[in-house]
């Protein structure tokens, strides 16, 4: 027997914290999770999980019309679907997962007590390693007026929703501000989005944001792009946003999707740990302090699900025993709109060629939509290899995990040339985009 009550306590059980919870548990470990909310975290209830099943019924719809069917969203329906796949915002399958693991769960806040020891609402525990995985919060911004408002919705209450808004305000054209606007637009509601950047998706490259831009605009999304908010109101029933153009928009909701920011937990200065403005500072193989360590948002490094969950093995992988750094060169990003928005790596290099979705011969086995594209896939080298690499078109995110591979293993571009693709499937972009990008290298090199 050892001094301690665990080998390891994880603090916060969403995906990441889960997931290394898992991990460690597998490993033998005596594993035990700290959790104030739901087994499963935002991304089970009110993020990832809630918003995807939102989109889809909108994407069926529009793909069963461009197939020559019929279809119409059944809103009443569709919501119920959305609170099937969230559990009716219930944890009991999660918490029996940890119990199948033998993990405990500890239901409370966890507060840092000193190296290797968590206070749990005032009960102490004692571990070998401390983990701390406490995700992150929205952002709400400082334009003048809106903290005040009662009512305002973040993706907890957009991804929940119990009635589709008849005219929906968003600040943000970020990912949840693309997502949730296709998806209120196709269940009937009017949207205004205002994102101050140029183009939406403002983190990631122009050609994208603004390719995006032009879907949302071609589903009766209403874009005011390049401007800012300068004060947030109500009049009667109606949220009112001024923009500093003089513009003013209206509508009976409001969703602020402008970011997220990592949430730290209490004690951290009992483990001689002072968070930064982008949450809590570890290094490659994700140490934060003396038998402490972090993963998912609250490290401030890419507020990603995926990101966290890799991190979450990482995390177990040195504990275990495996010394293990965690590499972000190619994180791959994806917008799960119709089209998909996806990215990977660098967004600027050298050398960079681009290929046409309406030029894949897939199209032709589907619909004239996807002729018409607007959609491309861009691939950026150093010459040697691909750097990095953006796409809008159908299910982008799967298509665009070649390039993510690719540029974590350092793939040398003969090689990516001699991969054969199957047809009929978008896969087969890459056969131009690299064909387009040697002969830009070789025009280069004579």
């Amino acid at each position: 027997m050892t001094d301690y009550d665990y080998d390891v306590i994880v603090v916060g059980a969403g995906s990441p914290g889960e997931h290394c919870a898992g991990e460690l548990a597998d490993g033998g470990l005596r594993v035990a999770v700290v959790e104030q909310r739901l087994v499963g975290g935002e991304c089970s209830y009110y993020a990832c999980i809630p918003s995807k099943t939102l989109l889809r019924p909108g994407e069926a719809v529009y793909d069963a019309r461009e197939a020559a069917a019929t279809a119409e969203v059944d809103v009443e329906a569709a919501l119920a679907w959305r609170d099937f796949m969230v559990a009716n915002y219930s944890d009991a399958g999660a918490a029996d997962y940890l119990k199948s693991k033998g993990i405990a769960l500890l239901r409370g806040t966890g507060r840092l007590a000193g190296p290797g020891v968590v206070e749990v609402d005032g009960a102490r525990h004692t571990a070998r390693h401390v983990v701390v995985a406490t995700g992150s919060d929205p952002v709400i911004p400082p334009v003048p007026g809106l903290r005040e408002l009662d009512g305002v919705w973040t993706n907890r209450e957009v991804t929940g929703m119990k009635a589709i808004p008849r005219r929906l305000l968003i600040l943000g054209g970020g990912p949840v501000g693309a997502e949730m606007a296709q998806a209120v637009r196709r269940f009937g509601g009017e949207v205004a989005l205002t994102e101050g950047a140029a183009h939406v998706l403002a983190r990631e490259p122009a050609p994208l944001g603004e390719a995006l831009g032009e879907v949302l605009r071609g589903d009766g999304i209403e874009l005011h792009l390049g401007v800012h908010a300068d004060r947030a109101r109500r009049e009667g029933e109606d949220y009112v946003l001024s923009l500093e153009n003089g513009v003013e928009l209206r509508g009976d909701r409001l969703l602020v999707a402008t970011g997220r920011r990592p949430r730290v937990p209490d004690g951290l200065d009992t483990v001689g740990v002072t968070p930064g403005p982008h949450g809590i500072t570890v290094d490659a193989h994700l140490r934060a302090g003396e038998r402490l360590w972090a993963l998912g948002d609250v490290t401030g490094v890419r507020l990603l699900t995926h990101v966290g969950k890799y991190q979450g093995e990482v995390v177990a992988s040195n504990i275990l025993g495996e010394s293990r750094e965690a590499h972000y060169e190619a994180i791959p990003d994806v917008v799960y709109t119709d089209p998909q928005a996806a990215d990977v790596g660098a967004s600027e290099a050298p050398f960079s060629a681009t290929a046409k979705v309406s030029e894949v011969a897939k199209t032709a086995t589907y619909t004239h939509a996807y002729a018409q594209s607007n959609g491309f896939l861009t691939l950026l080298s150093d010459g040697e290899r691909l750097t990095g690499a953006y796409a809008l078109g159908p299910e982008a995110g799967e298509w665009m995990q070649q390039a993510t591979l690719a540029v974590r293993a350092r793939v040398p571009l003969p090689v990516l040339r001699d991969v054969i693709q199957p047809f009929p499937t978008f896969s087969e972009i890459f056969v131009a985009a690299l064909k387009a990008l040697r002969t830009e290298i070789m025009a280069a090199r004579r």
